[in-house]
């Protein structure tokens, strides 16, 4: 068996956004830490899902990989680049490469243009291509992620949201890159048109051997699409496994309480199992718990993990972890 190859090496990553106090002075008095010494890497080919509730950090992690946010610590390395040492035009040129799909397909497309226009922007200014060669390729992409090509140059709101999610995904890919965040991109659509959409990422990864950090809360279409998952709390990942491993056997109580709330379609398993409430609201990131960050939630917290960080280390083979009891 060959060894994996890391396309995308985040290492320690932290990205904290300055609190500031008053009009004209502004005085800074604290930190939002959003992503708080995040590590982990993405093999090429694969699709890492990263999951967590509201307010966890999954979408700063996403665009702070991308320079979107300046990372305020940590090094991001994509395909041996380290990401944080490249001046304008160097990550100008990387970029290419490294693409996003936006949660919002209402919000990410402009209004005022056409589709066509909007997907071949990014062919003029990157590859310089106008006229002809440009319709051509719009068209091409179009056609790969099932809109008709005749529709080029009608405008956003004549399309649905599963339309729109899809032109968004066409954007993504008019630059052939290597590696895409999806940035909960089935979020705002109809569960009918859901799994139409993770059915033609996984399609498009095959087809044009893309690389994935697929960003979601949905636990069930994470399990679907991802080859492994990471499980993001208040800014730092708690744990980290092959799908199989962390669906079967969690180690993590937060990631338990997580995966006890996704239905079963067996009637006689979903009547008998366990669910795992969680008390209290998601603590405010501009001021984390001392100690371990889930102590204020966790159903089994003890006295050290008031006081003291867990360790993110490998529990078992390819299985990470960051708990006190485990």
């Amino acid at each position: 068996m060959t060894e994996k190859q890391a396309l995308v090496e985040i290492q320690h990553l932290k990205k904290y956004f300055p609190l500031r106090r008053g009009v004209i002075f502004q005085r800074q008095i604290g930190n939002v830490q959003a992503v708080d010494d995040v590590t982990f890497d993405i093999y090429k080919g694969e699709t890492l899902g990263l999951v967590g509730e509201s307010g966890s950090g999954k979408t700063t992690v996403g665009r702070t990989i991308l320079h979107l946010h300046k990372p305020t610590d940590g090094r991001v390395l994509f395909d041996g680049h380290n990401l944080t040492e490249l001046d304008a035009d160097q990550m100008r040129s990387i970029r290419q490469r490294m693409q996003i799909i936006f949660q919002d397909p209402y919000a990410s497309l402009n209004p005022r243009m056409p589709i066509g226009s909007t997907i071949g922007e990014p062919l003029e200014v990157h590859k310089g291509l106008k006229g002809k060669k440009k319709t051509e390729k719009v068209r091409e992409l179009l056609d790969l992620v099932g809109i008709n090509a005749k529709m080029v140059n009608r405008y956003p709101h004549e399309f649905s949201g599963g339309q729109r999610q899809r032109i968004g995904i066409a954007r993504a890919l008019a630059l052939n890159p290597d590696f895409v965040i999806c940035d909960e991109p089935i979020a705002s659509l109809d569960v009918s048109i859901q799994s139409q959409v993770v059915n033609l990422l996984k399609r498009l990864q095959r087809q044009l051997n893309l690389t994935y950090l697929f960003i979601a809360h949905d636990l069930s279409m994470v399990r679907h699409i991802s080859d492994r998952v990471a499980v993001m709390y208040l800014g730092k990942i708690v744990e980290l496994a092959e799908r199989r491993e962390l669906y079967t056997n969690p180690l993590h109580p937060y990631t338990q309480a997580l995966i006890s709330a996704v239905p079963i379609p067996d009637p006689d398993k979903e009547a008998n199992r366990q669910r795992i409430i969680l008390q209290g609201d998601l603590p405010s990131p501009a001021n984390p718990p001392q100690g371990c960050n889930f102590n204020t939630r966790c159903p089994v917290a003890i006295e050290r993990c008031f006081t003291e960080e867990p360790e993110y280390r490998e529990a078992r083979p390819d299985h990470m972890v960051a708990c006190h009891l485990v």
